[in-house]
């Protein structure tokens, strides 16, 4: 009965920001990097936050750091999608929000500096690749559905390290969202306020199993969006093009934009991928060692990556021809 609660509070406010999106203007217009083509409205990503609220109200007493930080996070995110804020800020907020959740985890005492360093950049890292891969219909709300279920299976089974119902929180906010989102025509997109609360949630997540198990296999649950965040990176560095500005290079762009696939088709690959590689990392758990599971893992995922070079390389030909 709670969560079917909450599931209507969090659609009567999404409805509810639709109006003010609406009335602000708060749109995401396409341009020639874009992978929709229509007016949309922005930020309904907003949701992802207002669950973390409802949350707290319940909690308010073990969450409030957390809830600070992505309050903070979502907050610059939301003014980012409004009106452009430069990277120095950002970041800085991001910083100071992850270093929130750090000291709530016990990081600093558990972690020697190199470490602490090692997990900065990891999540910063993370938080923006959660938003470069917002970039289609559908595929952050099925891709957290998948990241989330996961951790939700390993606290029930295997490991228990946080509140269930945490879990199922930022689970149903992305059912709402996946109502309004995965459809031809989106009736929002998450925007940078969605994409990197729901990315500050996981960090959090990810961050406390890890810690609880001593073990760094669960990073593999973000194993999809990792390699394809970090190779496209890599491949933009290379090229010499500045790695913050939009582009059309990730392997879901490719799929979607240059091969015509479904938007929401290509999202239900990467979701499906995830599911995959979850199930192996549960199954393969503590039988084989992380450094084994790790490659067996990444490797064929740079391969899968690697068949971007050659569809690229068929789209330039059939272009000269």
């Amino acid at each position: 009965m709670e969560y079917t609660i909450l599931g209507i509070l969090l659609m009567i406010l999404m409805l509810l920001y639709f109006k003010v999106a609406d009335r602000f203007n708060i749109i995401d217009k396409p341009n020639e990097r874009s992978s929709h083509t229509e007016i949309t409205l922005r930020g309904g990503g907003i949701i992802f936050w207002f669950s973390a609220l409802l949350y707290f109200v319940q909690n308010i007493q073990t969450n409030y750091f957390f809830f600070t930080g992505i309050t903070l996070v979502s907050l610059v995110s939301f003014w980012d999608d409004i009106q452009s804020l430069s990277n120095k800020i950002r970041i800085s907020i991001h910083f100071l929000s992850i270093s929130l959740i750090f000291y709530d985890l016990g990081l600093f005492d558990l972690v020697p500096i190199w470490g602490i360093a090692i997990a900065y950049i990891f999540a910063i890292g993370l938080i923006n690749a959660y938003n470069f891969m917002d970039g289609i219909n559908g595929i952050t709300g099925l891709y957290t559905l998948v990241v989330m279920g996961s951790l939700l299976y390993v606290n029930t089974k295997i490991q228990l390290f946080t509140d269930s119902s945490f879990i199922k929180y930022g689970m149903i906010a992305s059912l709402v969202f996946l109502f309004f989102n995965y459809r031809k025509k989106a009736k929002c997109f998450a925007g940078d306020v969605g994409s990197i609360a729901i990315a500050f949630w996981v960090i959090y997540l990810v961050l406390k199993l890890i810690l609880n198990t001593n073990s760094l296999v669960w990073l593999l649950f973000l194993a999809i969006y990792g390699v394809d965040a970090i190779c496209t990176i890599l491949h933009r560095l290379y090229l010499k093009q500045n790695i913050f500005e939009a582009h059309r290079l990730h392997l879901y762009q490719v799929l979607s934009n240059e091969y015509k696939i479904q938007h929401r088709v290509v999202a239900v690959y990467y979701a499906l991928a995830q599911i995959l590689i979850s199930i192996l990392v549960v199954f393969l758990y503590q039988k084989v060692q992380d450094v084994i599971l790790f490659l067996i893992v990444i490797v064929p995922l740079l391969f899968v990556y690697s068949s971007k070079f050659y569809l690229l390389n068929k789209i330039n030909l059939r272009l000269k021809a």
